[in-house]
C-alpha cells in the first residue's frame, strides 16, 4: 500500500454530509440488504446487495410549480437473498412493486431520510434478476438531506447537476459509481419547452399541449453523470471526425453570453477528436454539451452531454473548460472511481488534459505549467498537507488534487517518457472501459507498462503530506520563480468551474455550479 496505516484509518473514519451525514455501513452488518455500498468516504451511499442493469424513467415535470411525477423501472440482478433492500430517493413515493407484486416500503436513514427501504412480498433469491417499479412524485427542489437540492429551477424549467450525488432528487437509485447501468428516460413538459439528456434522442413528440422527449443512453453510466435541462433551447447537432453524433444546446435566454459559449461548446468534436488521439476511441455513443438559462457558476462532466453554467462565458470564450469536461468522458465516465478516494483518477487527469491542450495551443507546456504550479505553493503551504491519492470527503475536490494530481501525472511522464506514458494512459482506457479502478490499480498498470518500480514516484506526489523536495519537471530556473504561462489563467477558472458544480463540501448555492 502507498499510504500509512495511520492516514488510511484517519481517511476511513471521515463522516462526510456531501451524501447525507450517516450512521456506518456496518449499523446494520456489513454486506447486509441494507447496508451502504461500501464507499469509506460515504458509507451510506448505495446498496451492496443489488447492481442495476437499467433504468427506465418515464416522467412528467410542470414548471409552474416544479412538480415531477413518474415511475421508475429498476432492472437489477440481486447479489445476496433480498428480504429487503434500500433505494436512494429524496422524493415521495406512492407504489413499490417488485416482479409486480407490490411490496411495502418506508422511509429510512439520517439526513433528510434519504433511503427508501424496501420489503418485497417475495424475496429475490441471490444471482436472480428481478425489478423494481416505483411510482412517484414531488418537488425536487425541496427536497433535502442535510443540504440544498442538486435539483435547481430555472428561467423557464429546470436543470439537475451535480456531484457527488444527484440522482436521488429525481429518481430512485443505487447511488454510486461503482454501480453503473443504462438509461431510458421519457420526460413530458409543456410545449413549446424542449428536454436535454444523455446519450442520443431516441424520439420526441407532442400532442395534447405537451411534448415528450425520450433520451436513451446505452453505455454504462454512473447515477451522478445523469442530467437533465429543460427549458427553451436552440440546438445544433453535427459528428466527430470518427463520426460520433454531437447534440449541443443553449438556452434562449443566454443574451450577450451565447456568442462565448457557442465558441467555446461549439468545438466540442474538435476536442473529442484531439483527446481521441491521445486517450484512445471516444467511448460513448455520442457527444455534446449544454448551456442552460441558469444561475450560477460551474461545469460538470455529464455522461455523454457536459452541463456549463452560462456565467463562466461573461469574460468571453471559455475552451478550457471544455477539454476539462470532455477529458471526463474518459477519466471519470468511462473508467469511473472504485471509490470517491480515488478521485485523483478523475480530476487530475482532467486538469493535466488541459496542461497537454496548453502544450498543443502553444501557451505553455506541461512542464512549464508543472514548475509553475509547483513554485507557486511554498513548502509551508497547507496545499501539500492534502493527499491526492486519499484527500479525505472534505477536501474531495480541493485545489490539490487538481493541481498536485497533474504534478503527478508530469512526474510520472518525465519518469517514463512519452511513448510509454501514453501507453500507460491508452491502456488504462482499453482494460477498465465501462469500468471503474482505484489509484493502486493505475499504480500496478504503470509498473506492469513500464517494466519499472514506481512506488516511491507516486508516495511522494499522492500520499505524502509534504511539497517534494524537487519539483515534478527538471525546467524549474536555478533562481527565482518561473514565468507564469499564458494559460496558467483559464486553466485555474476551468478548475474553479469544475469545482463549482461539486457540493462537497459548499453546501449553500442556490443554482447549480454557484459559489
Amino acid at each position: 500500500m502507498l499510504r500509512s496505516s495511520a492516514v488510511r484509518s484517519a481517511v476511513a473514519l471521515t463522516v462526510a454530509a456531501c451524501l447525507g451525514t450517516v450512521a456506518p455501513a456496518s449499523a446494520t452488518g456489513p454486506g447486509t440488504s441494507t447496508s451502504g455500498i461500501g464507499d469509506p468516504y460515504y458509507p451510506d451511499a448505495g446498496n451492496p446487495g443489488y447492481d442495476v442493469s437499467h433504468y427506465d424513467l418515464r416522467l412528467t415535470y410542470r414548471p409552474e410549480d416544479d412538480r415531477l411525477d413518474g415511475t421508475a423501472v429498476l432492472t437489477a440482478r440481486s447479489t445476496q437473498r433480498l428480504p429487503r433492500f434500500t433505494l436512494d430517493f429524496l422524493l415521495d413515493a406512492r407504489e413499490v412493486r417488485v416482479d409486480g407484486r407490490k411490496a411495502a416500503f418506508t422511509r429510512t436513514g439520517t439526513g433528510g431520510a434519504r433511503k427508501l427501504e424496501v420489503t418485497p412480498a417475495v424475496p429475490p433469491a441471490a444471482g436472480r434478476t428481478f425489478t423494481v417499479a416505483v411510482t412517484y412524485g414531488g418537488t425536487p427542489s425541496e427536497a433535502k438531506d442535510g443540504r440544498p437540492s442538486a435539483w435547481h429551477r430555472t428561467a423557464d424549467g429546470a436543470v439537475v447537476a451535480d456531484e457527488p450525488s444527484s440522482a436521488p432528487w429525481w429518481y430512485p437509485v443505487n447511488d454510486h459509481p461503482r454501480d453503473k447501468a443504462t438509461y431510458d428516460v421519457s420526460v413530458s413538459v409543456p410545449a413549446g419547452l424542449q428536454v436535454v439528456g444523455n446519450g442520443l434522442l431516441v424520439s420526441r413528440r407532442t400532442e395534447g399541449g405537451r411534448s415528450r422527449y425520450h433520451w436513451r443512453s446505452a453505455r454504462p453510466q454512473a447515477p451522478y453523470l445523469t442530467t437533465l435541462g429543460i427549458g427553451r433551447f436552440d440546438l445544433t447537432t453535427g459528428t466527430t471526425a470518427g463520426g460520433i453524433p454531437v447534440v449541443t444546446a443553449y438556452g434562449k435566454g443566454l443574451g450577450d453570453r451565447r456568442a462565448a459559449a457557442t465558441a467555446s461548446v461549439g468545438r466540442t468534436a474538435e476536442i473529442i477528436d484531439w483527446e481521441s488521439s491521445l486517450f484512445g476511441p471516444y467511448p460513448f455513443e455520442a457527444a455534446g454539451g449544454f448551456v442552460p438559462d441558469a444561475d450560477g457558476y460551474g461545469a460538470l462532466e455529464t455522461q455523454t452531454r457536459p452541463f456549463y453554467a452560462p456565467a463562466m462565458f461573461a469574460g468571453g470564450p471559455f475552451v478550457d473548460v471544455v477539454v476539462h469536461e470532455l477529458a471526463h468522458q474518459w477519466f471519470g465516465n468511462s473508467v469511473s472511481v472504485e471509490n470517491w478516494r480515488d478521485i485523483w483518477l478523475s480530476e487530475g487527469f482532467a486538469t493535466y488534459a488541459q496542461w497537454l491542450w496548453s502544450e498543443k495551443e502553444g501557451t505553455g507546456t506541461a512542464r512549464e505549467l508543472a514548475a509553475h504550479a509547483y513554485a507557486k505553493h511554498p513548502a509551508d503551504d497547507p496545499f501539500w498537507t492534502v493527499l491526492p491519492g486519499d484527500p479525505g470527503a472534505e477536501n474531495q475536490f480541493h485545489p490539490a488534487v487538481y493541481q498536485r494530481g497533474a504534478m503527478a501525472l508530469q512526474a510520472l511522464r518525465e519518469r517514463l517518457g512519452d511513448t510509454a506514458f501514453f501507453t500507460v494512459l491508452r491502456q488504462w482506457q482499453t482494460e477498465r472501459r465501462h469500468g471503474n479502478g482505484t489509484v493502486q490499480d493505475f499504480v500496478r498498470l504503470t509498473e506492469r507498462v513500464s517494466g519499472r518500480p514506481l512506488h516511491d514516484l507516486f508516495a511522494t506526489w499522492l500520499f505524502t503530506p509534504a511539497r517534494p523536495a524537487a519539483p515534478p519537471s527538471p525546467t524549474a530556473p536555478a533562481a527565482g520563480k518561473p514565468a507564469e504561462p499564458a494559460s496558467w489563467q483559464k486553466i485555474e477558472a476551468a478548475r474553479e468551474a469544475d469545482r463549482g458544480a461539486h457540493r462537497c463540501p459548499k453546501s449553500s448555492s442556490p443554482a447549480p455550479g454557484a459559489r
